[in-house]
């Protein structure tokens, strides 16, 4: 083996050694993860995991810094100072040294520092609310995707029940046709109504594929991390609702994105205060301690320390005149924010309170296209028993059979997805409500 070859050879060791390392690194990131994920496990996980709600929550905690370091505004300060000079003159060299403290401290300055205490306040609520907010969007998200997963699953069952039965009657058609009892035509056509079957099997197991990845890419999971779904029932139907102006009266009280610009409004006259308070007079008291040392002087070191100790103590008092209308315009455009800030209130409780309303129609129709939806199926269903009990006695037509089994295919299908749209808008309309959706 050349060295050239061999020289590749290890670059390409180390790098799968290297890369497969990093990858066990981050898979152990994802050890603890259930093997199967009930629809409370995929919330908890995405409101703890899910990069936006985490960035959301890094701001949130750069505004309480921001609180922090409003209310420290108000303490007074302190700072130490050292010099050391050294002058050359023709006459020689001489070296002097001073040392001191000092410190002041905003006594009155038109309520500034406590107005942006209360703004930093405001922002960092509404910033909490925010990560809330955002939560309640992704649990929506969630829990469509999920119950969309469990539809996919029970339409599955159901349609590998008809493949199964497709499958027993072209065996005993087979039979049949060997006995010559039945046409080759009518084999011929219980053989497609299987491969229909299958086919149709086949196109839900994909689309139960897709659904899965839409929640676990909404999780943001890693491609190389398994994930299924509890399938368990999970389907709420409620047909006693709260009425429509009691729920909106309850997310309006409740909602956080109603509370965040409630608390905008707030913070927003509160930075309109903190621009007119800079032109009035700012009140400050400052003190300080000092000493020096210079080698000209008469007096050891120790002495002239003692002799130039020296302390101050003062106030001032800094009255602004003229600012080159740089408060007047703040205060405009505080105001302006002001009104921005109703606005945006204003529509937040309009499309929340069109939202309750739209959820409410939905579960209502969802609810009662169920009942219906759930009726035809019942009896769709004991009609295809019936016409397949007929044909295996050889009372009733091919045709009529495979005419009631569309008929049930068809029920079935609008059953199972009446069944999960019912169970979606009511979970929707009992959170918009306060009601967590856990299960």
């Amino acid at each position: 083996m050349s060295v050239l070859l061999k020289n590749i050879v290890l670059i390409l060791f180390f790098a799968s050694v290297f890369h497969g390392g990093d990858l066990y690194a981050q898979d152990s990131l994802y050890h603890d993860l259930p093997k199967t994920w009930n629809l409370k496990d995929c919330i908890d996980y995405a409101k703890k995991n899910n990069i936006s709600i985490n960035s959301l929550k890094l701001s949130s905690k750069t505004a309480e810094q921001s609180l922090i370091a409003a209310k420290a505004a108000k303490y007074p300060n302190l700072s130490a100072n050292v010099t050391q000079d050294v002058s050359h003159y023709n006459s020689g060299t001489q070296s002097s040294s001073g040392y001191g403290v000092s410190s002041g401290i905003t006594l009155f300055n038109g309520g500034y520092l406590n107005n942006d205490v209360k703004s930093k306040t405001l922002s960092e609520q509404v910033a909490n609310l925010s990560v809330n907010a955002a939560e309640n969007d992704i649990t929506l998200q969630i829990t469509q995707a999920y119950l969309n997963i469990l539809l996919s699953k029970e339409n599955i069952t159901y349609l590998n029940d008809l493949l199964s039965t497709s499958n027993a009657l072209v065996k005993q058609g087979a039979q049949r046709l060997t006995a010559g009892t039945i046409a080759k035509k009518d084999l011929l056509q219980l053989r497609a109504t299987m491969a229909n079957d299958n086919y149709t099997l086949i196109t839900a197991q994909n689309q139960l594929q897709q659904n899965v990845l839409t929640l676990k890419q909404l999780l943001q999971l890693p491609t190389r991390i398994g994930f299924d779904v509890v399938a368990a029932d999970t389907t709420k139907i409620n047909e006693h609702l709260i009425d429509l102006a009691s729920a909106q009266d309850q997310a309006l009280r409740t909602r956080p994105e109603v509370k965040g610009a409630e608390l905008n409004v707030q913070l927003q006259n509160t930075e309109l205060e903190k621009a007119r308070a800079t032109i009035r007079p700012v009140l400050s008291l400052n003190g300080s301690l000092g000493s020096g040392y210079n080698s000209t002087s008469f007096g050891n070191y120790p002495n002239q320390l003692n002799n130039t100790f020296n302390q101050a103590l003062g106030l001032t008092l800094s009255i602004p005149i003229f600012d080159r209308k740089v408060t007047k315009t703040n205060v405009a455009k505080a105001n302006l924010e002001i009104q921005q800030a109703r606005l945006s209130l204003l529509d937040t409780k309009t499309t929340l309170t069109q939202s309750v309303e739209k959820a409410y129609l939905n579960v209502q129709n969802a609810n009662s296209q169920y009942q219906a939806a759930k009726e035809q199926f019942n009896y769709t269903s004991e009609a295809l028993r019936i016409s397949e009990a007929e044909l295996k006695l050889g009372s009733s037509s091919i045709v009529d059979y495979l005419q009631q089994k569309n008929l049930y295919v068809q029920a079935l299908q609008a059953f199972v997805q009446a069944k999960y749209t019912a169970n979606l808008y009511t979970k929707i309309y009992d959170f918009y409500t306060g009601v967590p959706i856990t299960e």
